[in-house]
C-alpha cells in the first residue's frame, strides 16, 4: 500500500505491506484534514494478521474518519465500543494544529510515533508518543491524556507498526521527501513475520 498527499503545510505518505505469502495487510493508516486548521494522522494495528486483522482496522478507520472532529481520547474510546467481538487493534494518533504550531498525540498498544528534528549531529528524536498498554476493542485502562508538543518548520513525524524494527529512525535520510523516507523505511526495516506500516509527514513550514 502506498499513498502520499499534502494538508495544509504539511506533506504526508504513507508506505505498507502485508506479511510476506499473505495478500491482506491488518495495518493500516489514516491521514485525513479536520477543516482548513487542522490534520489527523495514525496507524492501526489490527491484532495478528490476514483478512480478520485488516477487519478491525477497517472499523477504526472508519470511526476516525466519521468523529475526526473529537479529541483523541475520545476517538479511542469510540473505536473501542465499535472493535467489540473483533480482534482489536493498537492504535497510535496524532493531531496537527497548523495556526498553533501543535502535535497533539496518544496511543494505546506498541504503534510508535516520534518527532525527528534536524540537529547539528544529523537528525534527534526532539519527542515520543506517550503509550498505554492495551488492546482497542478488547481492554483498554484509561487512556494516557493526548501530550501536546511543538512542531516547527522541517520536523518530521514518523509513525510506524510494530510489523517495523525498532531502529527504524536510525541513518534516516532526513532530507528526504515523506514519500522516499516512508519507502525507505518500509523497505529496509519491516519484518518478515509481520504485517508493517508507516506514516511519515514533515513540516514543510507554509501552506499551499
Amino acid at each position: 500500500m502506498r499513498d502520499n498527499g499534502r494538508f495544509g503545510p504539511i506533506e504526508w505518505a504513507v508506505a505498507g505491506r502485508p506479511r510476506p505469502g499473505e495478500h491482506t495487510c491488518g495495518d493500516l493508516p489514516i491521514a485525513v484534514q479536520i477543516g482548513d486548521d487542522a490534520v489527523l494522522f495514525g496507524v492501526l494495528d489490527g491484532l495478528g494478521h490476514g483478512p480478520e486483522a485488516a477487519r478491525a482496522a477497517r472499523i477504526a478507520v472508519d470511526v476516525l474518519n466519521d468523529a475526526r472532529d473529537e479529541r483523541l481520547e475520545v476517538l479511542i474510546q469510540l473505536c473501542h465500543r465499535m472493535l467489540s467481538g473483533t480482534r482489536g487493534v493498537a492504535m497510535t494518533l496524532a493531531r496537527i494544529d497548523f495556526p498553533a504550531g501543535g502535535l497533539c498525540w496518544t496511543g494505546v498498544g506498541n504503534v510508535a510515533a516520534n518527532l525527528v528534528a534536524k540537529a547539528i549531529s544529523g537528525v534527534r528524536i526532539s519527542s515520543s508518543v506517550r503509550l498505554t498498554a492495551g488492546i482497542v476493542g478488547y481492554r483498554v485502562p484509561e487512556v494516557t491524556p493526548a501530550k501536546v508538543v511543538p512542531i516547527r518548520a522541517g520536523d518530521l513525524l514518523v509513525i510506524a507498526s510494530d510489523g517495523i524494527t525498532d531502529d527504524h529512525l536510525d541513518h534516516i535520510d532526513f532530507a528526504a521527501s515523506a514519500t522516499a523516507i516512508a519507502e525507505q523505511i518500509l523497505v529496509k526495516h519491516a519484518k518478515d513475520t509481520d504485517d508493517a506500516m508507516v506514516l511519515a509527514a514533515r513540516h514543510r513550514g507554509i501552506s499551499t
